[in-house]
């Protein structure tokens, strides 16, 4: 599968964005979806994710502020993001994975090329 990330931009603190993630392919419903972000000088870290069946999971750092979907007709992943503070800026990346689904991110097999999310404060 092939992925394609958009929907970064710049926005002041307390904003929102909605980033989506476009697959290729037919099969895009028997993926496990999730989003990793990596802010500047630091490791890529896991931020969400969401099954094939539909169950997500949050980090401690987005929960209650962040949100995860999919539309399968539309082979479209997205992240809700509401209440935006500057330690969110990042680039963020999707990622898709047959079988895994967890938080270690090192364990998806296909990412997108990743978009730019800015907040200022």
């Amino acid at each position: 599968v092939q992925l394609q990330a958009s929907g970064g931009g710049l926005v002041q603190a307390g904003g929102t964005l909605r980033l989506s993630c476009a697959a290729s392919g037919r099969t895009f419903s028997l993926y496990h979806m999730a989003w990793a972000r990596q802010a500047p000088g630091k490791e890529r870290e896991f931020v969400a994710l969401i099954s094939r069946t539909g169950s997500t999971y949050y980090a401690d750092s987005v929960k209650g502020r962040f949100t995860i979907s999919r539309d399968n007709a539309k082979n479209t992943e997205y992240l809700q993001m509401d209440s935006l503070k500057p330690e969110d800026t990042a680039v963020y990346y999707c990622a898709a994975d047959l079988q895994y689904f967890g938080i270690n991110h090192h364990q998806y097999t296909y990412w997108g090329q990743g978009t730019l999310v800015t907040i200022s404060s």
